[in-house]
């Protein structure tokens, strides 16, 4: 995945991110990140760690919308950021945030590095939303089963094998699928009973 400061020399980045006025945050794991900002218009880049965006329903049942890692970006015109939305820290995790109007400031424009930063950024935003729409597909399919396989496939892809570990916990990829997290365990069991799939607790190996 490419780095927002990918090719650009640490002097450079200092300096880009003194321009950016960037503000560096270290969080614990568990933590609701959105609780603890308070910019307007901004976008916020991991740079250690990762964080699941989580939608809490009326009911108290939860979905997870996304999880970014380590490179990615969320902010306020790239993610679903409202009160029902929280963003949990799934370890320690440092973020650092950049308002929107300074990427656009006299300053970072004239610099020479301001190209390159640019297209990393874009690049970024492009491989976000390739993701997005990922998730809206998976979420299209009509049964468990056919969320389940859509979903290995997409790790399989993403691995480049067709052997992989998914990274979440099975309560986490319920929540993720929106589904019924006895109902998922059921279809996993008639996976394995098909002979589609092999499974040694969150190792996946497809058969077919």
């Amino acid at each position: 995945m490419t780095n927002l400061f990918e090719n650009i020399n640490d002097k450079n980045i200092d300096k880009l991110k003194r321009f950016l006025r960037a503000l560096t945050v270290n969080y614990p794991k568990n933590i609701n990140v959105l609780s603890n900002v308070n910019l307007d218009n901004y976008i916020a880049i991991i740079d250690k760690g990762s964080v699941q965006f989580i939608y809490n329903d009326y009911d108290g049942n939860k979905t997870i919308i996304e999880e970014l890692k380590e490179g990615e970006l969320f902010g306020t015109l790239l993610s679903s950021i409202t009160e029902e939305v929280d963003c949990i820290t799934k370890e320690q995790t440092q973020i650092t945030y950049i308002e929107f109007n300074d990427i656009t400031n006299d300053e970072i424009i004239k610099s020479e590095f301001y190209i390159v930063f640019i297209k990393n950024l874009i690049k970024l935003l492009s491989d976000q939303v390739k993701n997005k729409n990922n998730r809206i597909e998976l979420l299209t399919k009509r049964t468990t089963r056919d969320k389940l396989l859509e979903y290995f496939r997409m790790q399989s892809q993403e691995k480049g094998s067709k052997t992989f570990t998914i990274p979440l916990t099975y309560t986490e990829l319920a929540n993720y699928l929106s589904v019924d997290r006895s109902a998922m365990t059921r279809e996993l069991n008639y996976l394995k009973e098909d002979n589609l799939i092999k499974t040694n607790k969150r190792r996946i190996t497809l058969l077919y």
